[in-house]
């Protein structure tokens, strides 16, 4: 994915990695899995160990889908509807016992204290010109949310642009997407309720802070826009609001116009007419001097077709890549155009085209695929290229030539991950941040020409990272496959399989696990725990045939690496079962999910967040199709097999003895639903054998990233590091 647009409501990984070491065996090919027997639903009995606490069991219906011949069990579908009467008083009885039980755990408004204190602190988004203005995002350490700011040129006073801590008494509205013109004269800027996805665009004049209402677009959940050159306007994505198209539908829906200022948004010019497939995503891009227009469409995240058009003589768009199995990125500059590509070339490349001559046969590659490591972002900076590298999960910089020649490499403080750089492609002085996990992010400025780095804002946290170290390790997978784990602990830790462990993972759609820091993390460490992070297959830390498996008929490969490193950990001496927990949000959700259903007794306690649970509908509620791509539907045969047979809400065993749970969910969520938490809950409590703990924490107000103030931030951490604290004894 390109880091110049969003092109879709990604599902975002909860926990990030890095890693350093030797590239992995090259990747097996798929590999089908079949589902296990189907059998009937379970008798409604209940396990004795939880019926004497707890709120009461969900009921359960005799309800059986028969798929592809498969009888398919779904016994808590009812609790799919979150508006219905019985699904509010359940989930009230949730809510109420789990705040009960988390609110007694001991020590919390200590570890609150420190959370807090780890979580407002002050930092700053590098900084960038829009004419002679500058814009930059900045969270203060006495604010609930980060502040966007302008100033004229880069030393001027900085004067408020937007500050969301003013927009609502509650702190229910979001502010994304804040994209100022050229000329710096105007700003788009999204706000939603809740931090939901569901935006509505608005236009303000930068100088006076007015907002232009009459230019108010609804419909932006996907809205990312391109202003033309003189901000007279601006290419954007926009979704129907008509109810009734189903919510899963509307992504096959959406459109692309081009709005001019001061217009009425109902009469915007279409330009680029609906896919009529949910599955796909389309967004607009026009190169800088305003003469050619992109339009990608993305089929889920492995590949890509690409369109254009000169504005100058063309009325149709005209192909430029379309119908390969790969990704294109084109930018557009001085009358050629730069493709960053995986196009034969898995670890990314850099080729050139002439728009007079755009056939992929006069393409000429200017930058190869690099023999190990991945070329993940490209963009021109100061008439450079300024190109970011991934090698074994650490960040590396290098400029090249518009020619395709190496300049040099930008000296990084070591193994960690970059941000940025932000720049513009006629300016020599360009930004880039630096952050590893005992490393506070450092914002440099340098220059194209002269090189060199600057500090220009450096986070300032209340943490000694003396004590620790960053270790990385390698292990085998299931199938033999060599996987990378980050590991951050004491120096002085004993191997003796009493170190209170978190693991985290991701593993999917081509996202990446790279090492950054995260100032809360520090309360696990400096109570004697320590955190692990492997590079699991799904992700794109070493290509697109990395990504490709574990995605689709290969997604098992991924829980399977989940679950390696956990009996690495155990086997080396580092844990041991009762002392180790994993944690998941999103697609990491399923992740711990699966694993969890899959290995309970490798596990004492889970850490479930915002999760797809039930894989064989996910696809028929929220933005679920739109990852058909990458998961697969149950409408396909096989990817049914596969679907089902990992999926976690339909492998709870009634009997079985499953580890602690606190699954964490938002109340907004528009992205996964809630329904995948609220059903996995439900049957837990009922299938578990055991007197851990099942708890459902709902947080009110958020949505699928949670709540976006500082101290919904710290709510939650503190009943997270609390719940596991004390499953381990450690206060």
């Amino acid at each position: 994915m390109s880091t110049r647009r969003t092109i879709a409501v990604v599902l975002a990984a909860s926990l990030l990695a890095a890693c350093e070491g030797r590239q992995p065996a090259p990747v097996p090919p798929p590999q089908p899995r079949a589902a296990p027997t189907a059998q009937a639903a379970p008798k409604t009995t209940k396990p004795a160990a939880l019926a004497k606490s707890g709120p009461p069991l969900a009921k359960r219906q005799h309800i059986v889908d028969k798929i592809h011949g498969v009888e398919v069990p779904d016994p808590y579908r009812w609790l799919e509807h979150a508006a219905a009467d019985d699904t509010q008083q359940w989930l009230a009885a949730q809510q109420q016992y789990a705040r009960k039980q988390l609110d007694a755990l001991p020590e919390r408004a200590a570890l609150a204290r420190r959370l807090s204190a780890l979580s407002y602190i002050d930092s700053i988004s590098p900084p960038y010109r829009r004419g002679n203005r500058f814009f930059v995002r900045k969270r203060h350490a006495n604010k609930e949310k980060a502040i966007w700011y302008w100033r004229k040129g880069n030393a001027g006073a900085l004067k408020v642009l937007l500050d969301p801590n003013t927009m609502s008494k509650d702190g229910s509205v979001s502010l994304k997407g804040v994209t100022p013109s050229y000329d710096g004269r105007l700003v788009a800027y999204k706000l939603s309720e809740n931090n939901a996805d569901e935006a509505t665009l608005y236009l303000m004049e930068v100088a006076t802070g007015k907002v232009l209402k009459k230019d108010t677009i609804k419909g932006a959940k996907y809205a990312s826009p391109s202003w033309d050159p003189k901000g007279d306007g601006f290419y954007y994505t926009r979704l129907p609001l008509d109810p009734s198209i189903p919510t899963a539908d509307r992504p096959g829906y959406a459109e692309i116009y081009y709005h001019k200022v001061g217009q009425d948004p109902k009469a915007d010019a279409l330009v680029h007419a609906r896919t009529g497939d949910p599955r796909t995503f389309i967004n607009a891009e026009l190169s800088r001097d305003g003469r050619y227009l992109f339009v990608y469409q993305y089929h889920g995240w492995r590949n890509n077709d690409v369109f254009y058009k000169d504005l100058t003589k063309h009325k149709e768009f005209r192909p430029f890549a379309v119908g390969l199995d790969a990704k294109f990125d084109v930018y557009a500059w001085k009358g050629q155009f730069y493709v960053h590509t995986n196009y034969q070339a898995p670890r990314w490349r850099v080729m050139k085209a002439s728009p007079r001559e755009p056939a992929m046969a006069k393409w000429k590659e200017l930058v190869p695929q690099h023999p190990a490591a991945v070329l993940r972002g490209m963009s021109v900076v100061g008439g450079q290229l300024a190109l970011r590298y991934l090698d074994k999960a650490s960040s590396r910089m290098s400029l090249y030539s518009l020619s395709g020649k190496l300049q040099r490499s930008i000296a990084l403080p070591g193994i960690g991950s970059l941000t940025g750089p932000t720049g513009n492609p006629d300016d020599d002085t360009f930004y880039y941040g630096f952050s590893s996990y005992t490393t506070p992010t450092t914002i440099y400025r340098s220059s194209v020409t002269k090189g060199g780095a600057k500090k220009y804002f450096e986070v300032n946290a209340p943490v000694d990272p003396a004590p620790y170290t960053v270790r990385q390790v390698w292990y085998k997978s299931k199938d033999g496959t060599p996987i990378s784990m980050f590991l951050v602990h004491r120096k002085d830790m004993v191997m003796n399989g009493k170190t209170p462990f978190i693991l985290a993972g991701y593993g999917g759609f081509n996202l990446l696990e790279v090492p950054y820091f995260n100032a809360r993390r520090f309360v696990w460490l400096e109570k004697g725990g320590a955190f692990a992070l492997p590079n699991l297959r799904g992700g794109g830390e070493y290509g697109e045939q990395w990504h490709r498996a574990g995605m689709l008929l290969n997604k098992q490969n991924v829980f399977d690496d989940f679950i390696a490193a956990a009996r690495f950990l155990i086997a080396k001496g580092y844990t041991a079962p009762e002392r180790l927990a994993i944690r998941g949000g999103s697609n990491g959700g399923l992740l711990v999910g699966a694993a969890m259903v899959q290995r309970p007794n490798l596990f004492g306690a889970v850490i479930c967040a915002v999760p797809l649970l039930d894989m064989v509908r996910y696809h028929l509620h929220g933005s679920g199709k739109t990852w058909i791509g990458e998961y697969g539907s149950a409408d396909d045969e096989a990817q049914f097999k596969v679907l089902y047979g990992y999926s976690p809400y339909h492998h709870v065993t009634a009997g079985v003895s499953y580890p602690a749970l606190l699954m964490l969910s938002a109340d907004s969520d528009d992205r996964v639903d809630p329904l995948h938490a609220r059903k996995f809950v439900a049957a837990v409590r009922y299938a578990t054998s055991s007197d851990n703990p099942v708890l459902l924490r709902i947080e009110t107000n958020a949505g699928h990233g949670g709540g976006d103030m500082t101290k919904k931030v710290v709510a939650r951490e503190t009943d997270v590091y609390a719940f596991l604290m004390q499953r381990f004894n450690m206060n």
